[in-house]
C-alpha cells in the first residue's frame, strides 16, 4: 500500500515524497483511515512504529481542508506528549508534513524561558504540542485558550504515567470542549491508562501494530562478545570502519554515557552524550547536531534517546546490553525504518549474557556472533 492509496492529500503527499517516505508504516496504514473518518482512535504503538506521522498526517489534512481564515487563529489540535524532546521531534514532524499547507505550529515545554513561545503564541498557532506542565503554566497565565480543539492526541499515556503526569492530564482534560476528535496512544496498557482510555474515548476504533519484536525483521544483528574493560577498544575500532554512518550507542547509565563520550572525543571521533543530567540546551544542541549530520555518533541512555527520531540513522550499538528484552527492541527498532536495512550491534560482557539468552527468546532470533574478543 502506499500514501496515495490512503487518500492523502496533495500538498502533504508531496511533503512526503520530498522526505522520501512512499510505503506507510503498519500503524500508519492501520490509524490514518481511521483518523480522516474523524473516528476515535486507542494506538498500541511503541516509539519508532511510525504513530507520529499516523495521527500528524490526518490531523494536518483535516485541518488544511476546513481551514477558515481568521483575524486571529485559535489553537485546532492539540498533542500532549511526555517529554520536551518528543514534544519537539513532533512538532518538526508536523512541520514537514505542512510544509505546503497554511498551518501554523508550535511547541511548548518547560525547563526554557517562556517569552519566545508565548511570543508564537500570539502570532496565532493552529497545532500546538505540548508537555503537561508548561500547558498548565500557560493557560494559568491566559496566554493559551482551549475551547477552540477539534482534534485531541495524548501521546505515550504509559509514560505519562510513569513520570507522574496524570494528575496533570486530569487537569487538562475538562479544559477541552466535548465536542473533538481524541487520538490516544500507549505502548502498553496498564490499569490506569486503561481506565483513563474510557474515560475519554467516545466509540474508539483500536488499533494495535504487530507486537514490537517484528521490528527487527528490517535489521541485521550483530553479537560481539567482548570483556567489559575492553569494550570502549571494540567501539573504537567499529566506529573507526563506520565513519561515514551516523551511530547511536546506548549506555544503560548517565555516567556511562559521558564516560564513553571522553574516551572516543579523545581518540579523535567527535560525539557527544545525552542524558537526563545534561540541560535541556546542551540535549537540543546535541541532537540538532546529530541529526544535521555534524555530529555522526551520539552516546544515549534509554530515556534520553526517545528524542531521537532520524529516518537514516544506520546503526545502533549496545555498548551496555538492557536489562528488559523489549528494550533491546525498542532500541535497535531506530534503525531500519522507511523501507531501509539498518544494522545493530551488541556487546555483551560474561556478566550479560542472560541478556542475551532473554532477547533471542522474545525476538525468536539467534543473534550472529562476529567476534569474540575476550582477554
Amino acid at each position: 500500500m502506499t500514501f496515495t492509496e490512503l487518500s492523502i492529500s496533495e500538498p502533504i503527499l508531496k511533503a512526503l515524497l520530498i522526505k522520501g517516505y512512499q510505503t506507510p508504516t503498519p500503524i500508519q496504514e492501520k490509524a490514518i483511515p481511521v483518523a480522516l473518518d474523524g473516528k476515535d482512535l486507542l494506538g498500541i504503538a511503541q516509539t519508532g512504529t511510525g504513530k507520529t506521522a499516523a495521527f500528524a498526517i490526518p490531523i494536518i489534512q483535516m485541518l488544511n481542508e476546513s481551514r477558515v481564515k481568521k483575524v486571529r487563529r485559535e489553537i485546532k489540535a492539540l498533542i500532549l506528549t511526555p517529554t520536551r524532546e518528543l514534544a519537539i521531534q513532533i512538532d518538526e514532524c508536523f512541520g514537514d508534513y505542512s510544509q505546503y499547507t497554511n498551518l501554523r505550529h508550535a511547541v511548548i515545554f518547560g525547563g526554557v524561558n517562556q517569552r519566545p513561545q508565548v511570543d508564537q503564541l500570539n502570532r496565532g498557532v493552529d497545532i500546538l504540542t505540548a508537555t503537561p506542565g508548561r500547558l498548565l503554566d500557560l493557560i494559568a497565565q491566559k496566554h493559551i485558550s482551549l475551547n477552540g480543539i477539534s482534534h485531541f492526541v495524548l501521546d505515550e499515556a504509559d509514560r505519562m504515567l510513569d513520570m507522574g503526569f496524570i494528575h496533570d492530564i486530569k487537569r487538562i482534560l475538562p479544559l477541552l470542549p466535548k465536542q473533538k476528535q481524541t487520538l490516544f496512544f500507549s505502548a502498553t496498557m496498564p490499569t490506569a491508562i486503561a481506565k483513563l482510555s474510557r474515560s475519554i474515548l467516545s466509540q474508539p476504533v483500536r488499533v494495535e501494530v504487530t507486537p514490537a519484536s517484528s521490528a527487527v525483521d528490517s535489521v541485521v544483528q550483530h553479537l560481539y562478545f567482548v570483556e567489559k574493560s575492553l569494550k570502549s577498544n571494540l567501539l573504537f575500532t567499529v566506529l573507526q570502519k563506520a565513519q561515514s554512518k551516523s551511530v547511536l550507542v546506548f549506555s544503560r547509565t548517565k555516567h556511562g554515557a559521558d564516560r564513553i563520550a571522553r574516551v572516543l572525543n579523545k581518540k579523535g571521533i567527535g560525539c557527544e552524550a545525552i542524558h537526563g543530567n545534561k540541560s535541556q540546551n546542551a540535549r537540543q544542541r546535541a541532537l540538532t547536531n546529530f541529526k544535521s549530520g555534524k555530529t555522526k555518533v551520539i552516546i544515549a541512555t534509554d530515556i534520553a534517546a526517545r528524542g531521537i527520531d532520524i529516518a537514516d540513522l544506520e546503526m545502533v550499538i549496545n555498548y551496555d546490553l538492557p536489562d528488559v528484552a523489549e528494550t533491546y527492541v525498542h532500541r535497535i527498532g531506530r534503525t531500519g525504518r522507511a523501507g531501509k536495512t539498518g544494522t545493530a550491534l551488541s556487546f555483551c560482557a560474561p556478566d550479560e549474557r542472560t541478556m542475551v539468552n532473554d532477547i533471542q527468546k522474545l525476538t525468536g532470533k539467534k543473534l550472529n556472533t562476529v567476534l569474540t574478543a575476550v582477554s
